[in-house]
């Protein structure tokens, strides 16, 4: 991870917190529509605050993965980005 931040920066960590955020709000909304199913109202500030501790406690769980997935799409971030960047800021 140390090499990835130092050959491509801001763009290495706006990736790994960007994976980190889908990930997190893919977790609160899963576990929201399973909270909802089960009977639980959504709006319950009990309900929501335990919905954002287990969407947080699953995110930790998959950090080995996200950091797997951060490498692996760094370098096609930087590709995509390099290539919308106009011609005279190269």
């Amino acid at each position: 991870m140390k090499a990835l931040l130092a050959q491509y920066g801001r763009t290495a960590l706006w990736t790994y917190f960007g994976l980190f955020l889908l990930v997190l709000l893919g977790f609160a909304g899963a576990f929201t529509l399973g909270f909802s199913r089960a009977g639980w109202e959504s709006g319950e500030s009990l309900a929501s605050a335990s919905v954002l501790g287990a969407a947080y406690v699953a995110t930790k769980l998959t950090q080995p993965l996200r950091i797997l997935a951060t490498v692996a799409l760094t370098p096609v971030v930087a590709r995509v980005l390099e290539r919308w960047r106009p011609a005279r800021e190269r």
